[in-house]
């Protein structure tokens, strides 16, 4: 089992593009981001560091296993 990664609010909201979701809208410091055939609508924080708890719970919405994020995170 990987490690969860200490990213950003935006490098996740660019990982979860490479997995297929968009950017919906943006309201604030929070962006909105949706998939087709999903039931979740994912709300991301763009901190400069995503607490564990709050990542890991979008990761899950998501349909990804940590390993899957960390690919597409890019670095």
């Amino acid at each position: 089992m990987a490690n969860l990664p200490v990213c950003s609010g935006w490098e996740a909201v660019a990982a979860f593009e490479r997995a297929g979701w968009r950017r919906n809208r943006q309201r604030g410091s929070h962006v909105s981001m949706i998939k087709s055939r999903s039931l979740y609508v994912l709300t991301v924080p763009l901190h400069r560091e995503l607490d564990r708890g709050t990542l890991r719970s979008l990761i899950r919405k998501a349909g990804l296993t940590i390993e899957e994020f960390c690919s597409y995170l890019n670095r």
